[in-house]
């Protein structure tokens, strides 16, 4: 049976698939729609993923990830430049939805975060033209402020939609509960999004308490604390009717159990809880 709606970011099963073993267990529990990570893509080669793709009807949700432009100097952000160029191409390759975009925080031993953020918008704006030629969106993820110094200094949902203002046409964002579910402004600005077109994704999974480590120890849906119907009705409510994509980072669970098991309480869990 199909599973409408429901993508599974390969995140979700990295320790135990490779892309193509991982394609098999989702059409093996009907999931038709996929979201791989460049490393994924690179392992078993673009034209391969491509094919595999295609010849299985897959649509892909996302590709993870562009972005990390802040760097120390004008060479480093230059190489960025390229890095996301190439992704772009990626994801162009494989009928992608959106390049998912990852911003990148502070760079070297810096401390300004205002920099960073300048080097973020002039990275984006450097690579948009490209995008805008090969028809991908890029899709802003704001992550949660305890990521600010290492992966993204662009935290909330209202910073991203501030940048997709700034830079127009050909990108929006994706919508991780992990990651914005805490905002007092979340329902106000996914509202925004709506109003522009601007929401590219929607990723779930769920907020355990305790959480033991701030990257590796996401929660399946309805584990933890975050109201998944209550974001999943905002977002539908501001016109997206994209797929759900189960992200999950799960060093000590999720991750040390069978793929297909995984899968199918990912399935369990979309239908009775999200």
């Amino acid at each position: 049976m199909s599973v409408r709606g429901l993508s599974l970011n390969f995140a979700t099963v990295r320790p135990q698939f490779g892309f193509a073993a991982a394609v098999d267990a989702c059409l093996a529990q009907g999931i038709t729609a996929i979201a791989p990570w460049r490393d994924q893509v690179e392992a078993i080669g673009l034209h391969e993923a491509a094919s595999i793709v295609k010849m299985n009807g897959l649509e892909v949700t996302g590709l993870c990830r562009g972005g990390m432009f802040p760097a120390t100097d004008n060479a480093g952000l230059a190489a960025a430049i390229d890095d996301n160029r190439r992704a772009i191409d990626e994801a162009a390759a494989l009928g992608a939805d959106c390049l998912v975009m990852v911003v990148g925080g502070l760079p070297g031993t810096s401390k300004d975060l205002s920099a960073a953020r300048g080097l973020i918008a002039d990275g984006l704006a450097a690579v948009l033209p490209h995008a805008r030629a090969c028809r991908m969106p890029l899709a802003i993820e704001p992550l949660h402020p305890m990521y600010a110094a290492d992966r993204a200094c662009v935290n909330t949902l209202e910073q991203a939609l501030d940048l997709c203002d700034s830079l127009g046409a050909g990108v929006g964002v994706a919508i991780d509960v992990y990651h914005t579910w805490w905002d007092p402004k979340i329902r106000a600005q996914i509202a925004r999004a709506g109003r522009d077109g601007r929401i590219l994704a929607h990723h779930i999974c769920d907020w355990l308490v305790p959480t033991r480590d701030l990257l590796l120890d996401r929660g399946m849906m309805g584990d933890g604390v975050i109201d998944l119907k209550q974001l999943r009705g905002d977002i539908e409510q501001a016109g997206f009717r994209g797929h759900q994509e189960v992200e999950i980072f799960s060093a000590e669970n999720w991750w040390k159990r069978p793929g297909e098991e995984v899968i199918a309480t990912c399935i369990e869990r979309f239908r009775t809880v999200c």
